[in-house]
């Protein structure tokens, strides 16, 4: 459950970070240090939140469904024979 939470709340902070860097470039007409530190920040949390999904699914942590889990099902089921 820990994990769900901080999943969202870096979802919520990607979207912020990416309005700060819209707000930044549409209003300020000054050289662009503020819209690239917004941007460099969200690239980095959103790099941050893939390794930690992939790690998450591959420790179990988080259990797919829908796709993911129809394909891995199969993988199981399929006899493996050559």
């Amino acid at each position: 459950m820990i994990i769900k939470i901080f999943i969202l709340i870096a979802f919520v902070l990607i979207i912020f970070s990416l309005g700060v860097a819209l707000l930044n470039l549409v209003t300020h007409k000054e050289p662009p240090e503020k819209t690239a530190k917004a941007l460099t920040f969200r690239i980095s949390l959103s790099l941050l939140l893939f390794f930690l999904l992939f790690i998450a699914v591959t420790t179990g942590l988080i259990k797919p469904h829908g796709i993911g889990r129809s394909i891995q099902q199969q993988k199981i089921q399929s006899p493996t024979n050559k």
